[in-house]
């Protein structure tokens, strides 16, 4: 209930005996006012850009502690990071679909993505050398000038480019199960499937990497408004693990299509 809430507990108008008081000493129109007023928690326990970014850095931690054992272990049991790849999806839905976050969850599923990051990144680079240190710059470019243009305030997330980005992310997702049903059953045998095909000579992964790419930078853009919102309305701390859990997931993501965007331009 509302009222085991100790930001609600901690104002008297919010228990019974203090309800009488403040009954019995204000009229019903300032009653009113007193009740409509939002609740309100000390600056310790309210979420800041501070905390969201120490948490974002926990996560972060954790995942590169991971990685290191996905690249080193992957070559000794070539299936770990395929199973940490299974687990760190399922912990993905589990920590969307919860209420509230989950610091434990949130940091298995860091360390779950971190050991698939760190198996699939070894393999890409036996088969393409330096591409790793590529894509980690490209992701940290991407990364830093989202955030660049996002804190000078030159861009910023609108109803109609989040309708845009939701309707191409449901048509990417539809595009990638079919790229992957395709190539599973041999239909298309090209070992990257659609993303093979050539348009006047240029490779269709090309053109739709530069797209997605694009839409993970708008993804980071929503992620820094809604920290910002949060931080704005002074969300209860423990919500800056939402913040670096969202952030977390775009830069994987982010990560993943530039490594495959410069794949398929060596190739």
């Amino acid at each position: 209930m509302a009222l085991d809430n100790p930001a609600f507990s901690r104002n008297s108008a919010f228990s019974s005996q203090g309800a009488q008081a403040v009954a019995q000493n204000v009229s019903a129109q300032e009653l009113h006012e007193m009740y409509n007023q939002p609740a309100t928690l000390p600056d310790r326990e309210v979420m800041t850009v501070e905390n969201t970014i120490s948490k974002t850095v926990a996560a972060f931690a954790v995942m590169l502690v991971g990685a290191a054992i996905g690249w080193v272990m992957t070559p000794v049991m070539p299936a770990l990071f395929w199973i940490a790849s299974i687990v760190g999806f399922v912990l993905a839905l589990v920590n969307i679909f919860k209420k509230e976050p989950s610091p434990p969850l949130i940091l298995a599923y860091a360390g779950a993505q971190g050991i698939f990051i760190g198996g699939i990144s070894l393999i890409y680079e036996g088969m393409y050398s330096g591409i790793v240190a590529q894509a980690v710059i490209g992701t940290l470019v991407v990364f830093g000038v989202t955030l660049a243009l996002f804190a000078s305030g030159k861009v910023r997330a609108s109803k109609k480019a989040t309708k845009v980005f939701l309707i191409a992310m449901v048509g990417y997702l539809v595009f990638s199960l079919v790229n992957m049903i395709l190539m599973w059953t041999g239909v298309n045998d090209d070992p990257w499937g659609l993303r093979g095909a050539e348009i006047f000579g240029i490779p269709l992964g090309l053109v739709i990497g530069v797209l997605v790419i694009l839409m993970a930078a708008y993804s980071l853009v929503l992620d820094f408004d809604a920290i910002q919102q949060g931080v704005r309305n002074r969300a209860p701390k423990k919500y800056g693990w939402s913040g670096a859990f969202g952030i977390m997931v775009t830069v994987i993501w982010l990560y993943l299509e530039i490594l495959r965007f410069i794949a398929i331009a060596r190739d």
